[in-house]
């Protein structure tokens, strides 16, 4: 995976779902995403490719849905990657 330039990425976790079909993607963010609940980390970075974008708009449609999910955003520095801020519980 690339880094970029943003801080975030030094302080979220980050999942990255290059090579992945769409359903299995979305297994891992779910996964991903109840274990960062568990530890009690609320900010998370899905690192989805730029390519055809089949992945990020399966991933946004999914965060969309999921009321885990506080709010999400494309990063600024890579639009190959979103930023998640989960609820915190």
């Amino acid at each position: 995976m690339e880094r970029t330039n943003n801080p975030f990425y030094y302080y979220y976790e980050t999942i990255d779902l290059h090579g992945l079909d769409a359903l299995t993607a979305l297994i891992k963010v779910n996964e991903f995403i109840n274990d960062n609940i568990k530890l009690k980390k609320y900010g998370i970075i899905i690192v989805h490719g730029k390519g055809s974008g089949i992945l990020k708009k399966a991933v946004h449609e999914y965060l969309r849905k999921d009321k885990r999910v506080e709010k999400y955003e494309i990063d600024i520095y890579n639009d190959g990657a979103t930023i998640v801020k989960l609820k915190e519980e």
